[in-house]
Order: structure tokens, then sequence, then C-alpha cells
């Protein structure tokens, strides 16, 4: 006989008593597309709005290879040491086979993830655009309501990743790597843009020199772009997550920033404006989904895709048919 499931009563006291378990059954819960479980979900992170909204968000991205997940566990260490409580939010790209994370779960943080003060949850980005879970932004709020003041997100660091993260987070960090330029590296303008912190990470050994070099190009390309936040100058840092030097220098830069954010009031106009973006997504996608509902738009859909494929019409024909079939737009008689 299954177990019953929990309250939102029992998960909302278990939430607020610091349980990791009753954290961890509730993001289940949020990241559900059962409606049941939704409604459940928003009816407890509606009641627990309150105890939200006080923890810094750090967004964490970089190239291939930059040393996320080892950067994560070394200032998360860092930080509980000095009394904080962290949580650990890892996207993983979804395997399009199973639908789960791909690159595993707390395997790569196996020091940070045995901390009473941690916790750390991977989640598959569910193929949203950006490499972001569907249901970050709720996770944070519950980890939030579980007492965690400092949440990091590790996103997949893939395509518009970097822009879908700035739309979530208080600070954005990129870590790159010594060595290689901007082309090798892929770093685009608009990233170095959104960023609030640059990293040059593995700054040890005979890469201490090629750091500081690339910190110097760093630097000196950022003085050609608008800054990331009103009344902030981007800082470039050297460091080595492995030897967990620099880490002190990652923190003081963030606490700064979060400084000039709250004293200027960006910090609320920030948080707001990702609210809206939120909203807006929300409903963009439950406006998809109720399209794809109706009845005959799936049929419509084959139908398109294979008077496409056969050259029969151009994808504009077979699209504005698909938007006709699911009733959307106004039949000249209707007029």
């Amino acid at each position: 006989m299954a177990a019953a499931r929990p309250s939102v009563r029992d998960l909302e006291k278990g939430i607020t008593a610091g349980d990791r378990g009753a954290l961890s059954r509730a993001i289940t819960l949020a990241e559900s597309r059962r409606a049941d479980d939704q409604e459940l979900a928003q009816e407890l992170i509606a009641d627990l709005l309150p105890r939200t909204g006080k923890a810094l968000r750090i967004g964490i991205t970089g190239v291939p290879g930059a040393g996320k997940s080892t950067t994560i566990e070394a200032l998360g260490l860092w930080l509980i040491e000095r009394g904080h409580k962290v949580a650990v939010l890892v996207i993983d790209p979804t395997s399009a086979r199973t639908g789960g994370s791909i690159l595993g779960d707390k395997t790569r943080m196996n020091r940070l993830s045995g901390e009473e003060n941690a916790y750390i949850r991977p989640s598959p980005s569910g193929g949203v655009l950006g490499g972001v879970a569907r249901k970050t932004r709720e996770a944070m709020l519950l980890c939030e309501a579980a007492g965690f003041d400092v949440i990091l997100v590790e996103s997949v660091g893939v395509g518009q990743s970097e822009a879908e993260l700035a739309e979530m987070v208080d600070c954005l960090m990129l870590l790159l790597v010594p060595g290689a330029g901007d082309e090798l590296q892929g770093i685009k303008r608009g990233i170095m843009e959104l960023a609030d912190l640059i990293v040059v990470n593995k700054a040890d050994g005979d890469r201490v020199p090629l750091a500081k070099r690339a910190r110097g190009d760093y630097r000196h390309a950022l003085r050609m772009l608008p800054p990331s936040t009103p009344g902030w100058e981007t800082p470039v840092l050297i460091a080595s997550a492995a030897e967990g030097t620099g880490l002190a220098e990652i923190w003081e830069s963030v606490v700064k920033h979060r400084e000039v954010l709250d004293g200027s009031g960006l910090l609320e106009e920030r948080r707001r404006h990702q609210t809206e973006r939120w909203l807006d997504s929300m409903i963009e996608e439950a406006v998809l989904a109720a399209v794809h509902a109706r009845a005959g738009v799936k049929e419509a859909i084959d139908e398109a895709r294979e008077e496409v494929i056969a050259g029969k019409v151009t994808v504009p024909q077979a699209t504005l048919a698909v938007v006709e079939a699911a009733g959307l737009t106004e039949k000249e008689e209707d007029k």
C-alpha cells in the first residue's frame, strides 16, 4: 500500500523547521507536471512567501571546463565555515531518452553534500530554452523558506543560459579559464555585459601568469561595455577553486554588489522585473499547453509537418493552418 502524500501543512511545518527531506519533497511537488501536484505546490509556496526573499541569489555560469562545480563546492564550504547556510541548485542537461539529468546528482560535490548546512538539488533542464529548469524559481523560494541564506544556481552553460539565469538571480558570476582568448572561449559581448562578476579560475601553478594576463584582457574589454548594474564596475578576479584561493575576494565582491543593489533600490526593482518575466513565461507556457490540448490540434500539427516535408506548403502556410485549427483566428463570417 502506497504511503499517503504529505499535506501542505506537513510540508510547510517541515520546511520551516529546516527538514531537508520535506524541502526535497516540496521541490519534487513543484517540478511535477500533474495538475493536482501543481495546485498543492503553489498553495504551499503562497503560504511560505513571507519567509522568502532575504537570501542572496547567485548564478554561476561559464565556459566548458571552467570548473563550475569545483568552484561551487569550494565557495559553499568556505561560506558554511563562516556561518552561512548554502543551497545549490544544479541545472543539468536533460536526456532526450529518459528525461532525467545527464550529468548526475551530487557526485560532483561529495564534500559539500555531506555538510549539515548545505543542500544540493540537481534538476533536469527539461529542454527549456536557456538551460534553466522549469521550476528553478520555485525551488529558490522553497530553499529560502527553509532558512538557506545563500542560493547558488549553476546553469548548463549553453546557448542563452546566461540571459535566462540573469533573469532570476541577484548576481551573475561568469567563470573563465586562463590561456584562451575570447574567440576560443566563445565569450560573446552580450554575456560579458550580463556578468556582475568575472572570475578567471584555475589560477594555480604555471597558469598564474596566464590568469593575470587574462584578467588584464577582460578588464580592458569591460571598459568598452555598459555596466551590468548602474553604479557598479564589474570586477575581474583570479582564483583557484582547487587550491581554495581567491574565495574571500569573490565573496567580498558579491557582498559589495548586493550593497549597491540595496543602496540604490535596484534590488527591489530587479526582483520586480524578474517576477514580471516569470509571470509572462508562465502565461505563455499555460496558453501553449491549453492550445495543444484543444481537439484536433495534434492532428493539425501532424498534417502540417507532413505537408511541409513533402514540399506541398510553406512553413508559414502550415503554421497558419494549425492556428486556424486551434480556433485562434477570426473567420471571415465572424467579422
